[in-house]
């Protein structure tokens, strides 16, 4: 895999790079120009070795994330994106070194295969003023500067990936995207573009493009390097083994059932957990990833010499009680993780039905709602359950472990649920439970993972399709976008295309690729059909290009 050490073979080609410039700046002669090709042709051997390495760290990913899709599947989805990224960032690059050979020697330049370039077939090697009317232009206008800002486009977006939790990899890939301005050899100070591109004759200026591709495979290479490692970051170890018996209930009427789970905790003496009761949320870090704190007014409970919390709680009034909370334990990446809990409610009174489900507190149309009941002291198989408007039956969700299913057909009308149990050889039935019945929120309309607001032109071009995603939603749904319509103004001209399903027509990418910064893009009349079978018009996404 690659790694963030430079080879001897790396400095070598780094120090020849540096005297070979530094000659340039002084007019030497044309044996100086020469020898940027013998530099050119190093830097694309190592950036080769740079591919193969990142290829097999990739290969790496897909293997660790078919082995465990739920540990494994993230970081292999964040390594993807780093894989779009780089690579859009390096055939960008490879266009403009075809361009200038192009401009310099006609479309038919023996140097020109394909999309590669064969630099010993150069024959304008010393030409410099192509180079500079391509990068720098005539009013600074030129290409030069929309390399610059996609290279600072690559380089946040692989910062953005990192966090802020490996500062010598940050500092490593901000030192190597470096694109502040230079000092020339008098002195001065001078832009990115021009230290790098002005008056430079063609094969220095082909030479530093290929660097910078080099430099893209390095970074890309190091940022893998980091996702990998944090997918056992968090692994925790353990050095203690217990058997542990929970029983299903302290109480049980006669004639009722016994049930207890038998099963081995593991546990590190080494630390005590702290654990936390009250209510939590989920929240987004910077960086995108998941995590959860508490919110309100929560009890922290004392943890005893085997690392178990203790909670006590006077039962004082009659009813369900619902208690969760986070235990937060230190991993040996050295960050503390929070695992949320929620107990399963308990209710003080005599004994009585218990209802209660498992995802939400009200029925959803045209999904199936899972629900446990139980009856404290008599066995599942000797419970029944009926229901009004809907219908409720014995079952498990893929997703949900409810004990019962339930299928509600009206929105905005109550469904009560009705149980039966047989208590010692006679039935009981209970007094009703009420849902509130509603229909499946819709879902948001959303392009590269956001909801409109400034976008790089880069980014929005490697989009291929519009997505729709339920958002704070207990039900692990899936909505299919069937149409949308997007609108772009280029040179003064609005422009109208419509999408018969959730990709984006080759007319679209076309206009992406044609705006200019601060230009706007809106996807609108966004249309979605969820597992109910209705169509939802989404919201509007509105991007401005950065």
């Amino acid at each position: 895999m690659a790694h963030g050490k430079e080879t001897p073979r790396q400095k070598m080609i780094g120090m020849m790079y540096l005297v070979l410039t530094s000659l340039l700046a002084l007019n030497v002669s044309k044996e100086a120009v020469e020898a940027f090709k013998l530099v050119d042709e190093s830097l694309n051997q190592t950036t080769k070795i740079n591919v193969e390495r990142n290829t097999q760290v990739y290969a790496d990913f897909e293997q660790k994330a078919a082995t465990n899709p739920v540990k494994a599947g993230p970081w292999r989805n964040k390594a993807n994106e780093v894989k779009s990224r780089a690579n859009e960032m390096y055939d960008y690059i490879q266009a403009l070194k075809l361009e200038i050979v192009r401009t310099a020697e006609g479309k038919n330049s023996d140097a020109i295969e394909g999309n590669n370039i064969i630099v010993e077939n150069i024959h304008k090697i010393d030409e410099n003023n192509v180079p500079s009317q391509i990068l720098i232009g005539a009013n600074m206008d030129g290409k030069a500067y929309d390399l610059h800002h996609a290279l600072d486009d690559y380089r946040e977006f692989l910062l953005q990936i990192i966090g802020n939790k490996n500062a010598k990899l940050v500092e490593s890939i901000k030192k190597t995207l470096d694109t502040s301005d230079k000092m020339d050899p008098g002195g001065e100070k001078v832009s990115w573009e021009i230290h790098n591109f002005h008056t430079l004759p063609l094969i220095a200026v082909i030479t530093i493009l290929s660097k910078l591709q080099g430099d893209v495979r390095n970074t890309e290479g190091l940022t893998l390097n980091y996702l990998y490692t944090q997918i056992e970051a968090n692994d925790f170890k353990f050095n203690k083994l217990e058997p542990t018996v929970i029983a299903s209930s302290n109480y049980v009427m006669k004639g009722g059932e016994y049930q207890a789970e038998v099963f081995v905790a593991a546990t590190d003496t080494t630390q005590k957990p702290q654990v936390l009761v009250g209510n939590y949320k989920e929240v987004t870090l910077p960086d995108g990833t998941k995590t959860y704190k508490m919110v309100g007014k929560y009890k922290v409970l004392p943890v005893d010499k085997r690392g178990r919390g203790i909670y006590r709680v006077p039962a004082n009034s009659i009813g369900e009680k619902k208690w969760g909370g986070i235990i937060r334990i230190k991993a040996p990446s050295g960050d503390t993780v929070p695992y949320p809990f929620k107990a399963p409610p308990y209710v003080v009174a005599a004994p009585n039905v218990v209802v209660s489900p498992t995802a939400m507190n009200v029925f959803y149309v045209g999904v199936d709602n899972p629900v446990d009941i139980s009856v404290p002291g008599v066995g599942s198989d000797k419970i029944s359950a009926s229901m009004t408007n809907g219908v409720i039956k014995k079952g498990r969700t893929k997703h949900f472990r409810g004990s019962w299913i339930v299928r509600p057909k009206t929105p905005g009308k109550p469904a009560n649920i009705r149980v039966t149990a047989n208590i010692n050889g006679k039935n009981v039935t209970f007094p009703p439970t009420p849902f509130r019945v509603k229909r499946v929120p819709p879902p948001v309309a959303k392009v590269a993972g956001k909801k409109g607001g400034p976008i790089s032109k880069a980014a929005l071009a490697a989009q291929n399709v519009v997505l729709a995603e339920m958002e704070n939603f207990d039900f692990d749904l899936k909505f299919r976008v069937t149409s949308f319509r997007m609108s772009v103004t280029l040179k003064g001209f609005t422009y109208d295309e419509i999408s018969k399903s959730n990709r984006l027509t080759p007319k679209m990418k076309g206009y992406i690729q044609q705006m200019r910064r601060n230009s706007k893009v809106i996807f609108e009349d966004v249309k979605a059909v969820g597992p109910d079978g209705v169509t939802r018009k989404l919201n509007p996404l509105v991007f401005t290009i950065q």
